[in-house]
């Protein structure tokens, strides 16, 4: 029986015994109130995404709508459920329909023309929309995703810079300006890509490799761009290092100092942390990273973070924060569901 075939069945069985998405079995050493306290606040934030997704896919957000339902729809298909099975498969279904709309001759998945920083968007959608592919039932729906991925993927490795990074905007668009966060969701997007299936340039992921490791300061974290070095970003050198870990780098003799930078500046989870901005962004990142070294770090770390982020719930089942509710609550909807490993990208 072959990897794909196992889980979907494994993805019917989960289906058919509960509406919910338990992660009681997979939280060890967690109590049984933290673990039905998660479990509440999963299915809260999911029902929340779920109601108030539009009739055409998206989400009514004032800012980066291709970015913001990629996002959303990823943390509802980490429930397990896919365009097909469980109960968010409708919701998962519109938002794919509205992504693979949003592609366009060129690759590019977005509006060049309504959103200034249509990489982020680019990035996330090739994400979404490679976790769904695996999973995808429908026969035409499924050549869709494979020619929107193909010519995205395509679009991701013109768009790329001289250094190997990428900017808000394609490197012709953007005079080959490049910056962190956005090199990061291409390196996750062309991932996600590859593991689905669809063909993506070594030459590309190794040019995205070494623009972070030209990024990384004498203490181990990374820099805001190629172009501005010296200060070092705890937000961005997790989220490098969840693309390097992406890209099959767990052990380059970059990575340790790197981790090592991460965990002094963000393990804590302190209030001091949100100095650095982009608090659910970091730890979007951050948690894939200590997820990644193995339950001996990851546990208690988790404990700690699942905490904080469910006591910041509101009651109608969404987070507050930067950007926009739908982004803040899909960040910690993904972090929240790591334990439960449905996406390949995010498993260890």
């Amino acid at each position: 029986m072959s990897q794909a075939i196992a889980r979907r069945d494994w993805l019917k069985l989960a289906a058919a015994l509960t509406t919910t998405n338990s992660i009681l079995a997979t939280c060890a050493n967690a109590t049984v109130a933290q673990q039905s306290r998660w479990n509440e606040s999963i299915n809260q934030g999911l029902d929340w995404l779920s109601r108030t997704q539009s009739s055409r896919g998206q989400w009514n957000t004032q800012v980066y709508p291709t970015a913001l339902a990629a996002l959303a729809g990823t943390a509802l298909i980490s429930s397990g459920s896919t365009t097909t099975q469980g109960p968010y498969a409708k919701a998962i279904a519109r938002v794919s329909d509205f992504l693979i709309s949003k592609g366009r001759d060129n690759g590019l998945i977005g509006d060049p023309q309504t959103d200034s920083r249509y990489t982020y968007g680019h990035g996330f959608a090739m994400l979404m929309l490679s976790q769904v592919l695996g999973e995808e039932g429908l026969i035409d729906r499924r050549k869709e995703l494979v020619d929107v991925l193909t010519k995205a993927v395509n679009f991701s490795g013109s768009a790329q810079t001289d250094a190997g990074g990428w900017g808000y905007v394609s490197a012709k668009e953007g005079n080959n300006f490049d910056e962190g966060s956005t090199t990061i969701t291409q390196v996750q997007g062309l991932r996600g890509c590859r593991n689905a299936g669809i063909p993506v340039s070594g030459e590309v992921i190794d040019k995205a490799k070494e623009y972070i490791y030209r990024c990384k300061n004498a203490d181990g974290g990374i820099s805001y761009s190629s172009q501005q070095m010296g200060t070092s970003r705890p937000a961005i050198t997790a989220a490098a290092l969840a693309a390097l870990y992406n890209a099959g780098d767990y052990d380059s003799e970059h990575v340790p100092q790197m981790l090592d930078y991460a965990k002094a500046s963000l393990h804590d989870i302190s209030d001091g942390t949100r100095a650095f901005g982009h608090w659910h962004y970091t730890y979007l990142y951050y948690s894939q990273v200590v997820y990644r070294q193995g339950d001996e770090l990851w546990v208690p770390f988790r404990d700690r973070l699942y905490d904080r982020i469910v006591s910041e719930q509101r009651p109608d089942g969404y987070w507050e924060g930067q950007i926009d509710p739908v982004y803040v609550t899909a960040c910690n909807l993904i972090v929240l569901q790591l334990n439960q490993a449905f996406l390949p990208i995010y498993q260890r």
